[in-house]
C-alpha cells in the first residue's frame, strides 16, 4: 500500500535532487502530454489512488488534478509503456477516447515525480458552479479554420497569464495583464464590452481555459464564441502536419513543468527583466524563501548569482539554518514577475 494513499496529494516522497538523479540515469526516451476532460467523477479520491498506483507502475511522471468534474493532466511516460498506458487510460470509464497532446520539444525531463491531487475544480476560476452553464462552450477551431478567422478581423483573446504571453501569442492578440485564471474572467469580460456580437477567438496552452472562458462568455450574452481546438501546443502540431499553413503565432508556448516553454517561432519577442536583452526563457530565483519567476539570460544569471534582487543574493549567501528561519517568518511568496509590483533592473545597484 502507498503510504499517500487516503491523503489529499499522492506524492513520491523524494527530494528534488535525489528525483533528478534517478531521471539522469535514465536511458529511453520519455513522451511528454497534456489532456483534461469535463465529466462527472463520483469518488475522485477512489480515482486518484486507482491512477497512481497504475501509473507509478508504468513509471508515469507528471501533475495531475481530479475533481468532481473532471481531470487536468500533464505528464510523462516512458515511450516503450506508451501503449498500455493508452490502454489504461482509455478503458477507464471515464476517459475512453480521450485526446492528447503530444509536446513539440522534449527534452525527456519535463516532470521529475508523480503527483495527483483531488481538487475542488481542475480549473479555479473562482466562481461558484452554478454561476453559468460550464457545458455550453464555443465551437472548436481547427488550426486553419483558426488561422481563416483571424484573416477576417476576428477579436484574438489570450486567456493565459501574463507571464505566459509575454514569451508568445498570436499576432495582434489581447493580452490582459493578469496573473491568474481566477483574475481573467472578469478582465475578459470587461475587455470585450461592447463586442458581444462581434466573432472572438480565444486560445490557451492546451483548451482547458477556453473551455470555461467560451461558456462564461457565451452565459452573458456573447453570440460567436470560439476556441483553439487543443490549444496552442495542438496549433503546432497541425502546423508540422500540413505544411501550407502560416504560423501566426510569435515566439514561445509557456509550458508548467521543467521545460519552461516550446519553441513555436524563432522569434523572440521578451527581454531579461534584469538587462533588457532579448530572451524568453523563465527561470526561477535561486532564494527558496522568494522563488520568483522570470526572465533572466545567462550573462545575468552569472552577475546576480541566479537571484532576482540584490536583497535575495545576500540571503543566499546566508548560513543555511539562517535561510531557514527567515522561511518559517515569512509571509505569501510572489511567485511571478510583474512590472507593475516589483524593479529587476538591478543596474542601479551595482
Amino acid at each position: 500500500m502507498d503510504p499517500n494513499t487516503g491523503k489529499k496529494g499522492m506524492f513520491n516522497k523524494l527530494s528534488k535532487k535525489q528525483a533528478f538523479q534517478l531521471l539522469d540515469k535514465e536511458d529511453f526516451k520519455r513522451i511528454t502530454i497534456s489532456f483534461y476532460r469535463y465529466v462527472i467523477i463520483d469518488n475522485p479520491f477512489e480515482l486518484r489512488d486507482k491512477l497512481y498506483f497504475d501509473w507509478h507502475a508504468l513509471g508515469v511522471l507528471g501533475r495531475i488534478y481530479l475533481a468532481n468534474e473532471g481531470i487536468n493532466a500533464q505528464l510523462s511516460i516512458p515511450e516503450y509503456n506508451w501503449k498500455l498506458f493508452k490502454e489504461n487510460i482509455h478503458t477507464n470509464k471515464y476517459f475512453k477516447n480521450i485526446a492528447f497532446k503530444i509536446a513539440i520539444q522534449d527534452n525527456g525531463k519535463s516532470f521529475f515525480k508523480l503527483t495527483i491531487k483531488v481538487r475542488s475544480q481542475i480549473v479555479a476560476d473562482g466562481l461558484k458552479t452554478d454561476d453559468y452553464d460550464v457545458t455550453n462552450v464555443g465551437k472548436h477551431l481547427t488550426a486553419k479554420q483558426w488561422n481563416e478567422a483571424m484573416d477576417n478581423g476576428a477579436i484574438v483573446v489570450d486567456m493565459r497569464n501574463h507571464y505566459e504571453s509575454e514569451i508568445g501569442r498570436f499576432k495582434g492578440a489581447i493580452c490582459p495583464d493578469v496573473e491568474t485564471f481566477k483574475e481573467e474572467l472578469p478582465v475578459v469580460k470587461e475587455l470585450l464590452k461592447g463586442k458581444e456580437k462581434e466573432k472572438v477567438l480565444l486560445y490557451c496552452t492546451g483548451g482547458i481555459r477556453c473551455e470555461k472562458t467560451s461558456a462564461y462568455l457565451k452565459h452573458h450574452g456573447f453570440k460567436d464564441v470560439n476556441q483553439l481546438h487543443g490549444g496552442i501546443i495542438d496549433y503546432a502540431q497541425q502546423l508540422k502536419k500540413d505544411k501550407t499553413l502560416n504560423n501566426k503565432y510569435v515566439g514561445k508556448n509557456f509550458v508548467f513543468d521543467e521545460r519552461r516553454g516550446e519553441r513555436i517561432s524563432k522569434d523572440v519577442i521578451s527581454n531579461c527583466h534584469q538587462c533588457g536583452e532579448p530572451f524568453d526563457t523563465h527561470v526561477n530565483c535561486k532564494n527558496v524563501n522568494c522563488n520568483l519567476l522570470f526572465l533572466q539570460c545567462d550573462k545575468c544569471k552569472i552577475k546576480y548569482e541566479n537571484c532576482c534582487s540584490v536583497e535575495c543574493i545576500k540571503t543566499i549567501h546566508l548560513p543555511i539554518d539562517k535561510q531557514k528561519e527567515i522561511r518559517k517568518g515569512s509571509g505569501k511568496k510572489k511567485m511571478y514577475y510583474s512590472h507593475k509590483r516589483v524593479n529587476l533592473n538591478l543596474n542601479n545597484n551595482d
